[in-house]
């Protein structure tokens, strides 16, 4: 009898903190976006590789093309001043097919090193 008003009691308990979670995953949430096309401040990639220590961290936005597959999830990106690796994020998905023509705006963080890249959280075509 004990037990059962004790297995009662957590049960009312965590009823409405079970029903109200949803994982963190709002849905009406997930499915809005917001597409901004005005101006935005951007570097370039030869500014980036001023600083390649491997300590080197910042968030970077730069418009160019991505020129060649390496392997897997890793490009090679240029802004027609220099070249550098990128690294897609695995929840990057892009409706549009690109190529080495298509003009992009890539948003992430640069990280320098002995192969300095940037890991890249959105993409936008221009």
């Amino acid at each position: 009898m004990k037990k059962t008003i004790i297995a009662i009691t957590a049960a009312l308990i965590l009823s409405p903190t079970i029903a109200l979670a949803d994982g963190g995953h709002n849905k009406d949430h997930d499915s809005r976006t917001f597409n901004y096309t005005g101006p935005v401040e951007t570097t370039s990639v030869a500014e980036l590789l001023t600083d390649t220590s491997m300590f080197a961290e910042q968030d970077a936005i730069i418009d160019g093309r991505i020129i060649r597959h390496i392997r897997k999830d890793k490009y090679v990106f240029t802004d027609g001043t220099k070249e550098i690796q990128i690294e897609l994020d695995d929840d990057i998905s892009q409706p549009t097919t690109i190529n080495e023509t298509t003009k992009v705006r890539i948003f992430g963080e640069y990280e320098g090193g002995s192969t300095p890249e940037i890991e890249v959280e959105r993409i936008q075509i221009l």
